[in-house]
């Protein structure tokens, strides 16, 4: 068909109650077509939400990575002429000039440069440390009845370990925990760059001092990192460190949180796992499947016209990739809304597929694992401090709670 012929269905919008509760939703949209043209936050784009037509866009050619084309059809969309950016700060390329954002061949040569530094050797290596971590966040609420689960454990493991991982001295954890904290959270957009340069001019003295005094961290290894005559330049290096803040941060905080809640809501399950301690590692994969924290894909862009899963998407549209929809399709997986810990583990899209699957997915994993681990051994009665339905829910690409009041004891 022609493309100025096309057929474009009127887009369906998905409003509050998408963002409360996403599922309801993704569950319909699943009967009626695998790519459903949607209005999210305002802006018309095609949602796919089957697990093999989000297979086939995260790798499909014509779906791309392309922030100059995105800019041009936002702005032809508005009915203005694009305006000539002026050279972005440090901070403003940190923001956005990184693999998540990349297609190939930018995005084959940093992975390729990166994987050298990042090596599952080195995260089984943090197995000891994050241990150590679990067991001082717990400490630290020994005696309190009632604690939100977030707060005392979610958000501050991911980052002292990142921290640490990255070589951020103690000194300056707090500093650099709060910066993470704003950068990864919706904020007005003049407080997001005004602490985007504060971070980034921070990451080049850090990065001056590895340069000086090399160490055994994770910012020396990407300063030694080569391939052949090739390595990371500074602003590279600086968005590489904001990229494992964005990918490894809010996600496993949130990671943890709904899987605990999972639990908690599926007494059945919560014992199944008290009683057989190996259930573990299936169990963190189940929550990634059932609720994982990283619910959409980047934003991409139709280069051109494609063909999902019979769906035609005419070129400069907006696509996203449902994580959390793909991870509950029935053609894929079997009792598909139904939470079991027992289920055979793998094939779910909560790290992505492809080029962009996330090589930060070992560490999500093993820190899951060890907080939820110790969670159980220290606790004999963990349980929900409010009725369900007063838990509430942030969402973004990120779905994850706002809080999560839990009562902790030694016993029954």
């Amino acid at each position: 068909m022609p493309e100025d012929t096309l057929q474009v269905p009127e887009p369906e919008v998905l409003g509050e109650d998408f963002f409360l509760d996403p599922y309801p939703a993704y569950a319909r949209l699943r009967e009626r077509t695998p790519v459903a043209h949607v209005v999210l936050n305002g802006m018309p784009m095609w949602l796919v939400v089957r697990y093999e037509e989000a297979r086939t866009a995260l790798t499909e050619p014509g779906v791309v990575k392309d922030a100059e084309l995105a800019a041009r059809v936002v702005a032809r969309r508005m009915g203005v002429e694009p305006v000539e950016q002026p050279e972005k700060s440090l901070g403003e390329r940190m923001l956005v000039d990184h693999m998540l954002n990349m297609d190939p061949p930018d995005h084959t040569r940093l992975r390729k440069l990166v994987a050298k530094a990042f090596t599952a050797r080195q995260i089984q290596g943090l197995r000891p440390r994050i241990e150590r971590t679990v067991a001082r966040l717990l400490d630290s609420v020994a005696g309190q009845e009632e604690v939100d689960l977030l707060q005392v454990l979610g958000y501050p493991l991911p980052i002292t370990v990142i921290s640490e991982m990255i070589g951020v001295p103690e000194a300056d954890q707090a500093a650099f925990g709060a910066w993470s904290n704003t950068l990864t959270m919706a904020g007005r957009p003049e407080e997001l760059q005004q602490v985007a340069d504060q971070m980034a001019e921070y990451l080049v003295g850090l990065i001056a001092d590895r340069r000086a005094t090399p160490a055994d961290d994770l910012i020396t290894g990407l300063i030694q990192a080569r391939d052949d005559d090739d390595r990371l330049s500074e602003s590279e290096l600086v968005s590489m460190v904001f990229q494992l803040l964005v990918a490894g941060y809010e996600t496993t905080a949130h990671l943890i949180g709904n899987g605990v809640l999972a639990l908690l809501r599926h007494p059945d399950q919560l014992a199944a796992l008290r009683a057989d301690r190996s259930l573990l590692p299936a169990a963190v994969e189940e929550f990634c499947r059932y609720d994982n924290s990283l619910h959409l894909s980047t934003l991409s862009i139709t280069a051109e016209p494609v063909e999902i899963g019979g769906v035609r998407i005419p070129a400069d549209e907006f696509v996203l990739v449902s994580f959390g929809s793909a991870n509950r399709d029935a053609r894929r997986f079997e009792d598909s809304e139904h939470f079991d810990i027992r289920r055979a583990p793998g094939g779910h899209l909560a790290f992505g597929h492809g080029l962009h699957h996330c090589m930060g997915a070992p560490l999500a994993r093993l820190q899951t694992e060890l907080a939820v681990g110790a969670l159980l051994d220290r606790f004999e009665r963990i349980e929900l401090a409010v009725k369900p339905d007063e838990l509430r829910y942030q969402m973004n690409a990120t779905r994850g709670l706002d809080t999560l009041p839990v009562r902790l004891g030694s016993g029954s």
